[in-house]
């Protein structure tokens, strides 16, 4: 009989975060490795609003999902308001992300 649940190794914890841009927009996303997205979104890879806009600031991160949950959490941050965003930003880091440049 073969088991079809991978080992623990292989699961992996998605995460859905907000950047900020070089040209103030917020930008929503997810993956299971923020350090490797951040150089892609660096490199203009991956994602093609980054062509003609660098990564600033990762102002939001929200661990703990499967692929599954962060897509979902993902499209409810991306349905917010930008006002909204930023309240979610302030919420959880605090002051240092409070304005909206």
């Amino acid at each position: 009989m073969t088991d079809k649940l991978e080992p623990i190794e292989k699961q992996q914890t998605w995460k859905v975060y907000i950047l900020l841009t070089s040209d103030h927009k917020l930008y929503t996303g997810i993956t299971n490795n923020m350090v490797r997205r951040w150089r892609q979104h660096s490199a203009k890879k991956g994602a093609k609003f980054f062509y003609g806009r660098k990564p600033l600031a990762l102002c939001y991160l929200e661990d703990g999902h499967n692929r599954s949950s962060a897509s979902k959490r993902e499209y409810q941050i991306k349905a917010l308001k930008r006002n909204q965003k930023w309240q979610l930003i302030l919420d959880n880091f605090g002051p240092h992300f409070a304005h909206d440049p």
